[in-house]
């Protein structure tokens, strides 16, 4: 039975942050129709990090064993040094994060993460439409006008004058933008200006272990810092593949807002500068690198960026943020699973339950923002700065890479009163 006051829940967007949305309010027996503006629902070719906050979640929605067949369960964090290739400190992973935060640390192709939770949408009776891009809404009497790109243009078609027919609305009694760092639901809510570029471009590539000769193949994941980059790697797809991501410094590319333009070795070599020979090794190895240029916001401020009225904003719509703690999905799945507990709430009326999600969420995506932010520039620092980061993890180790507040047991979710 559909909690009180809720009979269509729209979301907007299918990546991941909307597909969690989406199943998370499926599972507590809320009414949901997701749109996606693609005509397949697919991911870029790169992987990600999922900490325990996040496959603790993943459990708890039955997916404990789909994540197993497809994720890797590195067994080591290790930091080096770039230029030197000196190892720098380590966190152990494994066993350890399972005894301390009860949850596995895994590291999964986005678009493996993306298939197991669309076939838990499809199993919990979500009715996904593609080729939908939701536009914005209007307020009516009977709830949300949802409007589409394609209603739009079906309106537009339609012969005009008396007798003609009209294509009816999407009607919503609650609206959640999971529609991205472009997001068009965001941009009707607050009106605030687009995402910022970073001054930072991400390259990314996948390759096969099995043609990477045996000294590069690894089993952890491996983080080389460097003046102003940073490189990661870790296996993926049950370690047959190892993902590559390096960062550097660069002007804005012409294509700002494409998640997949073709990237080149010896662009990245330049914009990295002298590097040591191991991971100069590992660079070149890679056949074919693309390249994205990465956009955040400044970390929240309140409420009032997740949720007003009946329309919330999810993941990336909400709080696009850098990648330096590893946490972009994981906070759109975390905002997902308090999205859908706050919804099913049969207490507070749709717009009190989604205050209540707001309320929630919003301090501890700022938290994640700034601290992603405060990554980087440990990261990619130079100087007296690296020295300090060098010597404080050789002396502390996992006091200073683990990161408790973060993976430790989430507070309760609390309904609205």
């Amino acid at each position: 039975m559909a909690p009180a006051g809720l009979q269509q829940v729209v979301v907007a967007g299918g990546g991941i942050g909307g597909l969690a949305a989406a199943l998370a309010c499926a599972r507590q027996g809320v009414p949901v129709q997701l749109l996606e503006r693609a005509a397949q629902l697919s991911e870029v070719g790169a992987g990600i990090q999922i900490g325990p906050n996040v496959t603790r979640i993943l459990q708890a929605w039955g997916l404990g064993d789909a994540l197993a067949q497809v994720a890797a369960f590195p067994k080591r964090l290790q930091a080096r040094d770039a230029r030197t290739g000196q190892v720098l400190g380590s966190l152990r992973l494994g066993e350890r994060a399972q005894a301390l935060y009860g949850a596995p640390y895994a590291t999964i192709h986005r678009a493996d993460l993306q298939a197991m939770l669309h076939t838990a949408v499809q199993a919990a009776g979500v009715d996904v439409r593609l080729s939908q891009t939701v536009q914005g809404w209007r307020e009516t009497a009977e709830g949300l006008a949802v409007t589409t790109a394609q209603e739009v243009a079906a309106g537009a078609a339609q012969p005009r004058g008396e007798g003609a027919a009209t294509v009816p609305p999407l009607m919503a009694d609650a609206l959640i933008g999971a529609d991205g760092v472009w997001s068009a639901v965001r941009q009707q809510l607050l009106g605030d200006a687009p995402a910022r570029f970073t001054g930072h471009l991400a390259y990314r590539a996948l390759v096969a272990q099995a043609d990477l000769p045996t000294h590069l193949r690894s089993d952890e994941v491996t983080v080389w810092m460097g003046p102003r980059l940073h490189v990661v790697h870790y296996p993926v797809r049950g370690g047959q593949w190892l993902n590559l991501i390096a960062i550097v410094h660069g002007e804005k590319p012409a294509q700002a807002e494409a998640w997949d333009s073709a990237g080149h070795t010896q662009s990245l070599m330049q914009a990295m500068g002298a590097v040591g020979a191991d991971l100069h090794e590992r660079l070149v190895a890679v056949p074919a690198w693309r390249q994205w240029a990465l956009h955040d916001r400044a970390p929240m401020a309140g409420t009032h960026e997740m949720a007003q009225g009946r329309v919330a904003l999810l993941g990336d719509a909400a709080h696009p943020m850098r990648p330096y703690l590893a946490q972009g999905a994981g906070m759109a799945i975390e905002d997902a699973q308090v999205l859908g507990l706050c919804l099913s709430a049969e207490a507070g009326s749709v717009a009190e339950r989604l205050q209540a999600y707001a309320e929630q969420r919003w301090a501890r995506n700022a938290r994640v923002q700034a601290r992603a932010m405060r990554n980087g520039r440990i990261f990619h620092a130079t100087g007296p700065v690296a020295w300090g980061r060098n010597l404080s993890m050789r002396l502390m180790g996992e006091r200073v890479m683990d990161v408790p507040w973060l993976y430790g047991s989430p507070s309760p979710v609390h309904s609205p009163a």
